[in-house]
């Protein structure tokens, strides 16, 4: 608003719950979803390495289990999606106005959590599914999104979604640099 923007509607991700439950539980069905309890205290202890956006989640509970009587989270197992995106369509990229073409890495932010513990959705099963919903053709995020749409772009091949192009802008920040 404070750009001026106006829009005729309202998006309402609530009306879109049971496509989130769909694909979940299609990613479920193939095999590229698991179930994990980890904390993020947990997830920090027991990192696997340190990505772009932090700790990158080790695969504890791909390889042991969730916890017994804990809520759960599901988790995207990306090298088994990775394998099972590229037999599908060969090598996976995308394309980024500023940055030109990626080769696609989600292992970058690892095992990724799709359906949170407390949500229906998380940002990324969202976002991708929001997108193709919209008919969106140019994604324009902001930079911090960037390392994101490598998830989105998999997500996208799983579930044979339209690719769109990106751009991700440089962010607006204050003289504090915030």
């Amino acid at each position: 608003e404070w750009l001026g923007l106006e829009w005729e509607e309202t998006p309402a991700q609530s009306a879109r719950l049971a496509d989130y439950a769909r694909a979940a539980e299609r990613l479920r069905s193939d095999g590229l979803l698991y179930a994990c309890s980890c904390t993020r205290a947990e997830i920090a202890e027991h990192a696997a390495s340190i990505g772009p956006e932090g700790p990158v989640y080790g695969g504890r509970c791909r390889r042991e289990g969730p916890g017994e009587g804990r809520p759960v989270a599901w988790r995207l197992d990306v090298a088994k999606a990775m394998a099972e995106a590229m037999e599908r369509t060969g090598p996976l990229t995308w394309t980024d106005a500023l940055a030109g073409e990626q080769a696609a890495r989600p292992d970058l932010l690892g095992d990724v959590v799709l359906v949170r513990k407390d949500e229906p959705a998380s940002y990324h099963l969202a976002a991708t599914l929001d997108d193709a919903a919209d008919g969106v053709t140019l994604v324009t995020r902001g930079q911090d999104l960037f390392n994101a749409s490598h998830v989105h772009r998999l997500l996208q091949a799983l579930l044979g979604l339209p690719e769109p192009r990106w751009h991700h802008h440089p962010l607006l920040l204050d003289s504090q640099g915030r």
